[in-house]
């Protein structure tokens, strides 16, 4: 059975998913499960609702991936027990859950299979469903941690920072310094993971060598911890590299910026408080992107167990960061999911039993589409499990394929139940 799910997800990464490039995929799928006389349905925003005639569950798994690299050309590595990708993004999060939900399809089974668009970018299917499943319960296939459940998840808000910057003359040394291929990784569940922020990591060697800037362009999404940055600096002297930043002289001279790179430093990025009941990062930041040229342009991610605690740091920050000339932007705000047990949570723990011999409900520092889809669709109890993958959103990413059959096995056990 595991083969057929492999085999399903190499066709997946043959098909172009990128978030806003989700098309493709979405004619695939609803060909694929009309094929088996599943009803389909599809609204605006571009959510499939795959359904039988009398189901009792509903798998949910987002369209889009995040295209890192070379993506959405990939090329898969099968490598011992992974599943890897040559220079990009691999798209295991979360077309593995498609290829597992297009294979239960292919079995017959009496359910039901949402599939959300562009969650990657802000949840926008989820906050724009417009389809209404028939099942009493919903199960997320978007975590990333074999026989964990997840009953609850953080909400975010982005915060954009812009500014308009006076620049002028200035003799001196001028350089092109660049921290380029650092690890990256997941803003919510690779945060407290010590990844070092390309952004930071820049901006700190900028501070101590008393560099003014003149430019300054870094990291890659807004849900990714920055791999990469470039700046160009003027300096009064000689300036050196660093195990890091790399260092080029240039032979042109620039107009200077007034950017202060203390007001930079001075966001929040990182681990921000822990989470005692459920041993999980309570709240956090991610320092995402830095675009200055003309103007500055700062973006930040913010994520919190605590909704009220989340609006009230979204609110610092905007108090804060107005009163230094900012204009502040407070968008793409999702809800948290509030932890629940219920029957559903406990025959899914009775699923996982049977699989691994124990089992732990669990609350995830990421945006789980639970958060919206549980405010949307109030009547269905939900939970959330998924395949190990490893590095989502960066070059590293990878699947670990073991994983994939034990959690297919839990799926079949849930339906079992359920029968």
């Amino acid at each position: 059975m595991i083969q057929k799910i492999i085999t399903q997800f190499l066709n997946l990464t043959k098909i172009s998913h990128c978030s806003k490039n989700t098309k493709k995929i979405q004619e695939y799928i609803a060909s694929f499960a009309k094929e088996q006389n599943y009803e389909v349905k599809k609204d605006k925003a571009g959510n499939l609702l795959v359904s039988s005639q009398a189901p009792k569950v509903c798998f949910q798994a987002h369209l889009d991936m995040v295209c890192v690299g070379e993506a959405p050309k990939i090329e898969p590595i099968i490598e011992k027990n992974i599943i890897k990708a040559k220079n990009s993004s691999l798209g295991a999060d979360n077309a593995i859950a498609i290829a597992m939900m297009l294979t239960l399809m292919e079995e017959k089974v009496n359910a039901e299979f949402l599939f959300t668009n562009d969650e990657e970018i802000g949840l926008i299917g989820a906050k724009n469903l417009d389809l209404q499943p028939k099942s009493s319960y919903l199960l997320n296939l978007d975590s990333e941690e074999e026989g964990e459940i997840y009953i609850g998840c953080a909400g975010g808000i982005d915060v954009f920072l812009e500014k308009e910057l006076k620049f002028s003359p200035q003799k001196g040394y001028f350089y092109e310094i660049l921290i380029s291929n650092l690890p990256g990784g997941h803003s919510g569940v690779d945060i407290d993971k010590n990844i070092p922020n390309a952004i930071i990591e820049l901006a700190k060697f900028i501070k101590k060598n008393n560099c003014k800037i003149v430019s300054f362009e870094g990291g890659e999404r807004i849900n990714s911890i920055p791999a990469n940055a470039k700046a160009i600096v003027w300096n009064k002297k000689e300036l050196r590299e660093s195990n890091l930043v790399k260092v080029k002289k240039l032979d042109k001279e620039f107009e200077v910026s007034d950017f202060d790179i203390d007001e930079l430093l001075a966001l929040p990025n990182g681990v921000l408080e822990k989470n005692k009941t459920f041993s999980v990062v309570e709240s956090s930041a991610n320092l995402a992107i830095v675009e200055i040229e003309k103007s500055a342009l700062i973006k930040l991610s913010l994520r919190s167990l605590d909704n009220e605690k989340l609006e009230t740091l979204a609110k610092d920050i905007e108090k804060e960061f107005s009163k230094k000339g900012f204009n502040v932007i407070l968008q793409d705000k999702y809800p948290g999911w509030k932890p629940e047990i219920n029957e559903f949570t406990n025959i899914v723990k009775k699923a996982m039993e049977k699989v691994y011999q124990k089992a732990q409900l669990k609350v995830i520092h990421a945006g789980l589409e639970c958060g919206i889809l549980s405010e949307k669709l109030p009547y269905m109890k939900m939970a959330s499990i998924g395949p190990t993958i490893k590095y989502p959103h960066s070059l590293r990413e990878y699947v670990e394929i073991p994983s994939i059959g034990n959690t297919f096995n839990v799926i079949k056990e849930v339906l079992r139940k359920l029968s």
